[in-house]
């Protein structure tokens, strides 16, 4: 399993590479469900951490699939 670190580290590259990539889906990244917690407190933990890398390549993989033509991907 990947410490905390590691994960905050994978969770800043993807974010950047979105933002510089692909700023027109940047913009809306803010309005993720996971990014926005449904509890005052919200614990923060390596599975948060995993499920929110793993919903950020889940989202550039499909936006990449869907918005870009092939051979530019």
């Amino acid at each position: 399993m990947q410490s905390e670190k590691e994960l905050n580290s994978k969770i800043l590259e993807i974010t950047m590479t979105i933002r510089e990539k692909y700023p027109e889906l940047y913009e809306h990244l803010g309005e993720m469900p996971v990014t926005i917690p449904n509890i005052e407190n919200p614990e923060i933990n390596n599975k948060n951490l995993r499920d929110y890398y793993d919903s950020l390549k889940s989202i550039l993989k499909n936006y990449v699939h869907e918005h870009l033509p092939e051979g530019t991907k």
